[in-house]
């Protein structure tokens, strides 16, 4: 009699069905179960080790996260500097990172390195996704580019197809290497690098669609989940008594509140600052004329200064009738908010993966910190928000992006439009029939 799914496991054991006993039966494994991940090994600097060697444990490790911390904000500040370019291949280089950070524990807790080509697949994944996620902002954004180059049109015209062909090879190369006694571990680990994908790769697009936008959208939300982290972080620690969550034991209510209130307000005076300038406020768009991104533009009405009447009950403490904001200004209490009372969510999760699976960090990359992971788990939320925010409350229609599509039609097509378009603007009385252009 053949086994099936419905035979009783006291009557038959099917042995096509049988988990390898080194690795277990991980359905029934609990917590404890989960093999410790071996401790990452000490990267702090020797310098930096002699010289605070007569502190304590606590005080030790807060001035290594500090210097690090200003360490990393300045070269932050030195690649907004050298332009947007150099900004997206910073947040590619985050992501990839990220990725490796995340699969490299799969790895580790599932002992998955006799699978075959496992390793090699996941990083094919990753180079799919990718392949697909920047192709379509090429192609969104870099149309007049394109249009230029006959290989690229190519590309760009059959990118879904082609997408899709390279994901399906990975695929049947992952069916091809499945495993007697091995599927159910292979199948987990399939699943892990998809999460894993979804969560870095996604996120990264967004982040980088938020840049585009203008690079407003990108330093406000981004500032301000650091400002979020090191305000919590020094309130926490200076004056945090009440624990916050079990999931993180060392996060305080002193330092949640303390980092809210800090966050909104730098937030609301960081927008003030950065909206007076169109390097910071202008969408950002590629010109092949010159080869460069531009932000020349005449700035929105979010960036202008606009006068709003003070509130009644706000009026006899500040005793102002009217203020003088830039409406961007008020979106940035939302992101602000936000990014104080959602965003360490992000960490909280982090943190629960991590007890999960018995690791302190992601990994040792940053002394102090942790992995890239451990800075960056609250910034994919944040980029999720803000594009979700752009779209529903900010985006309107964009002239420039329509005429790019234009430009790429056909000249038959080309003309229709402009006959369509014509005939409308008659019909509207603001062009004259006879008018020719």
């Amino acid at each position: 009699m053949p086994c099936t799914s419905l035979d009783l496991p006291h009557l038959q054991r099917c042995p096509e069905t049988d988990i390898d006993d080194k690795y277990g039966d991980l359905d029934s494994r609990t917590d404890s179960d989960i093999p410790e991940v071996p401790p990452s090994s000490d990267r702090t600097p020797e310098v930096l080790k002699k010289a605070l060697s007569g502190l304590s444990a606590r005080w030790k490790n807060w001035w290594i996260r500090g210097i690090l911390t200003l360490t990393m904000i300045s070269l932050f500040f030195l690649i907004i500097y050298m332009g947007t370019f150099m900004l997206m291949l910073l947040v590619l280089g985050i992501q990839v990172k990220c990725f490796h950070e995340i699969i490299t524990i799969g790895y580790r807790v599932y002992r998955s390195y006799e699978l075959p080509w496992f390793r090699t697949l996941s990083w094919y994944f990753l180079l799919c996704v990718n392949y697909f996620f920047y192709g379509e902002t090429v192609a969104d954004y870099f149309a007049t580019f394109v249009q230029r180059e006959e290989q690229l049109q190519f590309l760009i015209r059959y990118h879904r197809f082609i997408s899709f062909a390279l994901y399906l090879a990975g695929f049947c190369m992952f069916v091809l290497s499945l495993v007697k006694k091995h599927y159910r571990l292979q199948f987990y680990m399939f699943a892990w690098t998809h999460v894993t994908l979804l969560i870095t790769v996604t996120q990264s697009h967004l982040v980088i669609q938020n840049l585009f936008e203008g690079m407003i959208w990108f330093l406000v939300p981004i500032s301000s989940v650091i400002c979020n982290d090191i305000t919590a972080y020094l309130f926490g620690f200076f004056f945090g008594r009440t624990p916050l969550i079990k999931l993180s034991p060392k996060k305080t209510w002193e330092g949640f509140i303390g980092g809210f209130f800090s966050t909104v307000v730098f937030g609301f005076i960081a927008a003030y600052f950065l909206a007076k300038y169109q390097y910071f406020v202008c969408p950002i768009e590629y010109r092949s004329e010159v080869n460069s991104f531009v932000t020349e533009c005449e700035p929105s009405e979010l960036f202008q200064l606009q006068t709003y009447s003070v509130p009644p009950l706000l009026k006899r403490v500040l005793r102002w009738d009217t203020v003088s904001l830039y409406p961007f200004q008020i979106h940035s209490i939302a992101l602000s908010t936000f990014a104080s009372l959602i965003g360490p969510f992000g960490g909280f999760f982090a943190s629960g993966f991590k007890r999960a699976f018995k690791i302190k960090d992601f990994a040792n990359t940053i002394p102090g910190h942790g992995g890239i992971m451990d800075r960056f788990d609250c910034q994919y939320l944040m980029a999720t928000f803000v594009h979700v925010y752009i779209t529903s409350f900010i985006r309107g229609p964009n002239p420039s992006k329509v005429l790019q599509q234009l430009l790429v039609l056909q000249p038959e097509q080309q003309l229709n439009i402009y006959k369509t378009l014509k005939s409308h603007l008659v019909e509207k009385g603001l062009l004259q029939p006879s008018l020719k252009l």
